[in-house]
């Protein structure tokens, strides 16, 4: 059996004839499942991805489409045997086919094997020719099928690149003109590939033509982009006016536009979301790994401070992949040494910053973080490069969350970054410049200025193309209604709970599992203490990363008052995050409701410092209502005899 995406979407058997595969519904959960490589995608999310507004009995017609492609991929399946294509995993589906029996899974290790070995270059050449048009060309123009078409339009590209720079280095590639000519009519903007046509034409004894190539490069980019041509073109210009026509192979960064390349695809893919956002997340460490084995010091560097991502939240994506990157970024910081250049020692220390995510740190981490954080932001001021700055002030930012009721400094770090990304044309930046000011904003409570950074932040996001940024704003609007629905005449608790389980849904397929794990359970049960109810008991709910704090509150919920007690006693100390207030006063709650008096003044004493804050609330997604009112109790409580 093998299946094939990279196209219109088809199934052959062994012997290589067309699987019947049903209409345009069964070809489309297919494709989805192979989007997914091989991962369990829910019945839920299947659901959002077939249609737009779902008809009643969705999940009814989803099982009938996966019933009828299991008949469809294997027809000799005896009754009542597991299948072994499509398997029911969990809540919802996932495909089981080797990575070979599928081309594009095929492709993208093809690509993954010649970025680190140059000897796999005929593979990837055999990866290319399968391509039969767009991707998923007949799947409708949903948004998962959009992000991944973009993404593997992006890896076709780069493909196309790399495998013509490795026969060029090899000596061969005279005959790559045509198609390297064709490549830059259509893509006038990728600068690798003017390079790679004028190559291809030195190595074919045309150096004229090589040289009005490069000529014409330096028209297209300045006209359509604002831009001088690279050192990379500017050096090869000069080579090719001094070597002979065909000549040695250009050595120039070839080795490098691996990595180079890789995280340079990583970063745009990033502001995707999805899938694109975890593939660009394992990209961007690749190219980092592949870069440390060139042995290239200041390569590496440079490479592990590309990927300046503006990042929002104080919790990692994949903790063990963030550790990877602090660590490479350590290896080559201590290299490089004190004396090295200033602009990549700046850049390696900001990455530490941002990806030391207070969340996850031990104390003595989260204090090496901030004098990373500090130290990149020094040295970027001194080298007035405001894209350095925003970048390291974006660690400053992560690493800002030392106490409670700190959300006028971070407003002042938003106002800043907000202010260089403006004055400096860093759209990405003025997007976390925004939400930044939404988060300190909403923390103090100012639901109006924070609506108007929200505002702003989609604004900016369609044009820079960052469709997560609409997935916090929805956020944000479900927690004003839930702190408007305790005014009188206000929105429901119901419609509140309903914007949020809105929200979720959008923010469950977002590729951030740091963000997503625990968010919505917290969320509702801030509604609830809102509204002076008792917290959410359903044992499905995931309370992630919270769940310390929470649970003294489920079980007061359940009247288990003694286990109350016990979770109380054992829950530790909030780590230093977006939502350590909402923690605090979740302890204060459960310590003055059971009388623990020690807790409750622990608690208070965290607090005091935010008493203008709102619980919760510097998250920007969701309130627990004013700190004062918890702080008020832990203190009462702490003062009985």
């Amino acid at each position: 059996m093998r299946i094939d995406v990279l196209g219109a979407v088809r199934a052959l058997g062994d012997d290589g004839t067309r699987v019947d595969l049903g209409g345009p519904r069964h070809r489309e959960v297919l494709a989805r499942l192979v989007a997914a490589e091989g991962r369990l995608v829910t019945t839920d999310t299947l659901v959002g991805d077939l249609w737009l507004e779902p008809p009643a009995r969705a999940v009814g017609a989803l099982r009938t489409f996966v019933a009828a492609l299991r008949r469809a991929l294997e027809p000799e399946r005896p009754p009542r045997t597991p299948p072994r294509v499509i398997v029911t995993e969990g809540p919802g589906y996932a495909l089981r086919l080797p990575r070979e029996h599928v081309d594009v899974h095929r492709f993208e290790d093809a690509l993954t094997r010649t970025r680190h070995s140059p000897g796999a270059v005929t593979d990837l050449g055999a990866a290319l020719a399968d391509w039969r048009g767009p991707a998923y060309a007949d799947v409708p123009d949903s948004p998962w099928a959009q992000r991944e078409r973009n993404r593997l339009e992006e890896l076709r590209l780069a493909a196309l690149e790399l495998r013509a720079g490795i026969l060029l280095d090899s000596g061969h590639g005279a005959d790559l003109v045509a198609e390297l000519g064709a490549h830059v009519t259509e893509h006038p903007w990728r600068e690798p590939a003017w390079g790679l046509l004028a190559r291809a034409l030195h190595r074919a004894g045309r150096q004229a033509d090589a040289l009005a190539t490069l000529r014409r490069a330096r028209r297209v980019l300045a006209d359509q982009l604002g831009l001088d041509p690279g050192a990379d073109l500017r050096r090869l210009e000069a080579d090719i006016l001094t070597g002979p026509a065909g000549g040695t192979p250009w050595t120039g960064a070839a080795v490098r536009l691996g990595p180079r390349t890789t995280v340079d695809l990583a970063r745009t893919l990033a502001l995707a979301g999805g899938d694109a956002l975890v593939h660009s997340r394992r990209d961007r460490l690749a190219a980092i790994q592949a870069a440390e084995r060139t042995g290239d010091l200041p390569l590496t560097a440079r490479i592990i401070g590309a990927y300046d991502v503006p990042a929002i939240w104080s919790r990692a994506d994949d903790p063990a992949q963030s550790q990877a990157v602090v660590a490479a970024a350590e290896r080559t910081l201590t290299r490089l040494g004190p004396d090295g250049p200033a602009d990549l020692r700046a850049r390696l220390l900001a990455t530490i910053a941002v990806e030391s995510r207070s969340a996850d740190l031990a104390a003595a981490e989260l204090s090496h973080a901030r004098q990373a954080a500090r130290q990149a932001e020094a040295l970027a001021r001194e080298l007035a490069d405001p894209a350095l700055l925003a970048f390291a002030l974006n660690g400053v930012f992560l690493q800002s969350f030392t106490r409670p009721g700190l959300a006028a400094t971070r407003d002042g770090i938003g106002a800043e970054i907000l202010d260089l990304a403006t004055r400096h044309d860093l759209p990405n930046f003025a997007v976390l410049g925004r939400l930044v000011r939404l988060q300190s904003a909403s923390a103090r409570g100012d639901l109006d200025t924070a609506a108007a950074h929200a505002k702003a932040a989609d604004e900016l996001a369609a044009t820079t193309e960052a469709p997560l940024v609409a997935v916090l704003t929805a956020w944000f609007r479900a927690r004003v209604t839930a702190a408007r629905s305790t005014e009188p005449g206000g929105p429901t608790a119901a419609t509140a709970a309903a914007q949020y389980r809105a929200a979720e849904e959008a923010l469950r397929t977002a590729g951030m599992p740091g963000l997503h794990r625990g968010l919505f359970p917290l969320a509702l049960l801030g509604l609830r203490l809102l509204h002076d109810r008792a917290a959410p008991t359903d044992q499905h709910l995931d309370w992630g990363p919270y769940l310390h704090w929470a649970r003294p509150h489920v079980l007061l919920a359940q009247g288990r008052q003694e286990e109350a007690r016990a979770a109380l006693a054992a829950a530790p100390e909030p780590p230093h995050d977006h939502v350590q207030e909402a923690m605090w006063c979740l302890t204060a709650h459960a310590a003055a409701r059971l009388g623990e008096r020690s807790v409750a003044a622990r608690a208070a004493a965290a607090l005091r410092t935010a008493r203008e804050e709102d619980a919760g609330a510097a998250s920007g997604m969701l309130t627990l209502g004013p700190v004062a009112k918890y702080s008020a109790k832990a203190e009462a409580c702490a003062a009985q005899e």
